[in-house]
């Protein structure tokens, strides 16, 4: 079977609300749809990304650079077309939004191999478990929002089945955000999963301070803690200063960003997003690294490429969504076969491919461009 096109669809969906972290803001839902086909009829159709500034600029790089190159190849030989896609970025002069750009093809083609054998993309990359749990990102700031209001949203991701939250933190003083998160341990109680996220929001004696007032909280991992200009060597320090688990790697865009992260012990759980770094090719990669350090696989949101990914490794943990409905309509509405969160578990889905089945109104609604 060799790839006859491939197309691709922007979509920016505007929030109702700004979703803020310490760092950044999200004031629309964007996100790339692509359907790859073959000579032989056989359709993908997969989405990756939450590309606020640059969804339009991928979809033309998929277009015009990839497409071509990936025009006429077997959809078995997924090595051979990652490597002439990734060939690009050494004369590439914006490689994140072009690694973005060869993960949206490289998810179509694990879709297309995966209904060409009828199998899901879990089973081809190992298929080690059939569900895992299931985490809300949240705690956003967001102004007037007091403690009781974190302590209603911590009790909105229990009632939505959520087995925790992923909590932002990094924007205030250490001091501020611990209270913040000790009133989210409060409200949610013992057993809810309580991680926390600073989008390498301070410095390493502020996440250090931070780290050790919310110590007896029972925090699963402290996420990007430190500032993204010498991030690996900040992390260590940090990692060697509290029993937290420190967490990164949503910011690297290749397995080996990884590697430099595992080679400077700087982590304990590595939560690379495929598609940010290429795709489940080099996923791929990166979990075989960290399976054989001895760390843990989390993944950057996107849970539906990563309920594969993750229940496909033994050393897989949580899939990540936004339980929010006014945070991500496309996880909410416009994945309509989405399988259903209870008692905090997932199951992955057992449809050849990715198995996603989107709205075609809604996308037809949202496309940009």
């Amino acid at each position: 079977m060799r790839i006859h096109s491939i197309e691709a669809v922007p979509i920016e969906i505007p929030l109702k609300k700004n979703f803020g972290g310490s760092t950044y803001s999200v004031l629309t839902r964007c996100t790339v749809i692509t359907r790859m086909r073959t000579e032989d009829g056989l359709v993908s159709e997969v989405y990756n990304g939450d590309n606020r500034e640059h969804g339009r600029e991928i979809v033309r790089l998929i277009h015009e650079t990839l497409a071509p190159l990936a025009r006429g190849m077997s959809i078995f030989e997924g090595e051979r077309v990652w490597e002439r896609l990734f060939a690009v970025s050494h004369t590439s002069r914006d490689r994140k939004v072009l690694l973005e750009a060869i993960a949206c093809v490289d998810c179509a083609l694990w879709d297309l191999v995966g209904k060409a054998l009828g199998k899901s993309v879990c089973a081809l990359l190992g298929g080690y478990r059939s569900r895992l749990p299931i985490i809300s990102i949240g705690g956003y700031y967001m102004e007037g929002k007091t403690l009781a209001d974190i302590g209603r949203e911590m009790e909105a991701y229990r009632r939505a089945g959520m087995a925790g939250c992923k909590f932002k933190v990094g924007g205030l003083t250490p001091e501020e955000d611990a209270g913040r998160v000790e009133a989210a341990r409060k409200a949610a109680g013992a057993g809810f999963i309580l991680a926390v996220d600073a989008n390498r929001g301070w410095s390493a004696d502020d996440a250090i301070r931070f780290a050790r007032l919310i110590e007896p909280l029972d925090v699963r991992w402290f996420e990007e803690p430190c500032h993204w200009y010498d991030d690996a060597a900040l992390m260590a320090r940090v990692r060697q200063a509290t029993r937290i688990p420190v967490t990164a790697g949503q910011s690297e865009i290749t397995s080996h960003g990884v590697r430099r992260l595992v080679d400077a012990r700087a982590v304990d759980l590595v939560n690379v997003d495929a598609s940010e770094c290429g795709g489940v090719t080099e996923w791929r990669r990166a979990a075989a690294l960290c399976g054989v350090a001895g760390l843990q696989m989390a993944h950057h949101e996107e849970s539906q490429i990563s309920q594969h990914l993750l229940a496909a490794v033994p050393h897989g943990t949580y899939a990540e969504c936004f339980a929010d409905p006014e945070r991500d309509p496309v996880w909410q509405t416009m994945w309509t076969n989405r399988p259903a969160i209870k008692d905090g578990m997932m199951d992955v889905a057992q449809g050849p491919g990715f198995g996603l089945i989107l709205d075609e109104g809604l996308v037809r609604r949202y496309r940009a461009g």
